[in-house]
């Protein structure tokens, strides 16, 4: 098994977009759509408007391969010049997408408008610091891929691309990483189509059919999510998988800590893993549990000073994850701020009833204990353009979490029921490095079937997540979703739910590192 990867999925909505994307013109790859936006609409950005114009086939997001993926062997020596540059070119993408939304009345008079001003000047942009990032890594003796600069150009997705191939029903990743594709409960999005036997949700308002709804990017800012991005969880199919068959050296403790729901509200929009020593790295606003501290300029040296809110008082890891906002009208208070409204996450905050954090064994051996500051971060918060490989999202309702986990749409719950979301953190480490290039590649999977971790890897503590949230029902009606709620996101992501994700740098003292090692070695439940 390779070195960061496990048995995942097939990305159905990833070749459903290659499948559609018959014609592309000039350097950009720029896929082409037709524009029919009104005549009374207005070019300028448009956060904030409770709905989008429906279109036919207009250009919903910009799509550009993610280059940090593709960075995984950088001298340590580079990596901080190399993150400030990887975060510039998230910056790019960033503004790209605002003049991409704000400006559909010129698209829809020239047919060259998103190619000239848009596709293209972001090409040179990204060509330009990908030059930079290859200085700063030849310049302290590092090899650089020269593959890496044809990533410079970038294509654009229209709303059919992004919301083709339906639900990839992924249950059990929270069951180590168990989440096989399931064929029932498949929705198609791209005409009303029913899919590989499973239930059409036409009726429930899911399928938007070829009435020119599909255009819609949906959301309070216009940039989603749309009504495709709801189901109701009760017409879905069971999906979770089992857990592996336990060994005799199995690891059958847990250790929980108590870390609160943030309701003293710590947020912040940087990306200290990603992005480190950059103001708003993320583009979005996270939830910040654990250590109290932790920002863009943060670091080894500082987070044993950040104090805690967890009630184990030599937990200073800090447990952090983009926030879920309902979409009603209401401005929150980062309205008028980077990473908030200005940049399309816009809505109410809303605060976890729970948030519950869990370490668990392996079902295969015991487990060493997790290295000082080490980092993780789980799912990706660019599926919606990097497709599905990535992706650890899992959505639910309490009730269901048993029978159904949901990747790429958020759960509509009955009445009584709340929306869960789930993690399950990479429980294999490389046995060396903290951290790497990519933020990937020293930690894996263990395999679903049998738990055993590649080769090279020792099985650490897993850290599982679940966040409960009171979130009222949205409703569906003709193609339209109504006081939506979305976790944040990079603006041009449309608020997927499959952009989940979630982030963890262990920070331990006293010894708690071992004794939470220990407890699950020996079948223990602690906290």
């Amino acid at each position: 098994m390779g070195r960061n990867t496990r048995k995942r999925r097939t990305p159905l909505a990833t070749k459903a977009i290659a499948a559609s994307a018959a014609l592309a013109l000039g350097g950009g790859g720029l896929i082409w759509a037709n524009f029919y936006a009104s005549a009374h609409e207005p070019d300028h950005q448009t956060w904030g408007g409770n709905q989008t114009k429906a279109t036919t086939a207009q250009v919903a997001t910009i799509s550009c391969p993610d280059v940090g993926q593709k960075l995984t062997n950088v001298p340590n020596a580079a990596r901080q010049g190399v993150a400030t540059e990887v975060a510039n070119l998230d910056k790019q993408i960033t503004e790209a997408y605002a003049r991409l939304a704000a400006t559909r009345n010129a698209q829809s008079r020239d047919a060259s408008f998103v190619q000239n001003a848009i596709v293209n000047p972001l090409k040179e942009k990204r060509a330009a610091t990908i030059d930079r990032i290859r200085i700063d890594i030849q310049r302290v003796g590092g090899s650089f891929d020269d593959a890496l600069r044809q990533l410079a150009a970038c294509t654009t997705q229209t709303a059919n691309q992004t919301n083709a191939g339906g639900q990839q029903q992924n249950g059990g990743q929270q069951n180590n990483t168990g989440g096989q594709q399931q064929n029932g409960g498949q929705q198609n999005n791209t005409g009303g189509q029913q899919q590989n036997g499973g239930q059409q949700q036409g009726q429930n308002g899911q399928q938007q059919g070829n009435n020119g709804q599909q255009g819609n990017v949906g959301g309070q800012a216009g940039n989603g999510p749309a009504a495709a991005d709801f189901v109701d969880i009760t017409k879905v199919a069971p999906n979770v998988q089992g857990k592996p068959r336990k060994s005799g050296n199995a690891s059958t403790g847990t250790f929980t800590t108590r870390c609160g729901v943030n309701a003293n509200k710590n947020f912040n929009t940087d990306n200290v893993i990603v992005a480190p020593g950059v103001t708003n790295g993320a583009h979005h606003l996270h939830d910040y549990v654990g250590n109290q501290k932790i920002n863009a300029f943060a670091s080894n040296n500082t987070f044993l000073q950040g104090g805690t809110s967890c009630q184990n008082g030599s937990d200073l890891s800090s447990y952090y994850w983009p926030v879920v906002r309902v979409q009603d009208g209401t401005q929150d208070f980062d309205q008028n701020k980077d990473g908030g409204g200005k940049e399309g996450n816009v809505g109410k905050i809303l605060t976890p009833a729970q948030a519950q954090i869990k370490y668990v064994g392996s079902p295969a051996s015991k487990v060493v204990a997790m290295p000082q500051f080490l980092r993780i971060i789980t799912g990706d918060a660019k599926t919606t353009t990097n497709g599905l490989a990535n992706a650890n999202a899992h959505w639910s309702c309490t009730g269901f979490e048993g029978k159904v986990q949901l990747t790429q749409q958020y759960p509509i719950c009955p009445q009584g029921s709340k929306v869960v979301r789930t993690f399950a953190f990479q429980s294999c480490w490389d046995g060396q490095n903290a951290d790497s290039a990519n933020h990937r590649t020293h930690v894996a999977f263990a395999d679903p079937a049998s738990g055993v971790c590649p080769n090279g890897f020792k099985a650490i503590p897993q850290l599982t997540m679940r966040l409960v949230y009171n979130i009222t029902p949205p409703t569906v009606q003709n193609g339209q979703v109504k006081n939506a709620y979305a976790v944040d996101g990079f603006p041009e992501q449309l608020h997927k739910a499959a952009t989940d994700h979630d982030d963890f740098i262990s920070i331990t003292k006293n010894g708690l590192a071992n004794k939470i090692a220990n407890c699950l070695n020996r079948g223990q439940n602690c906290s």
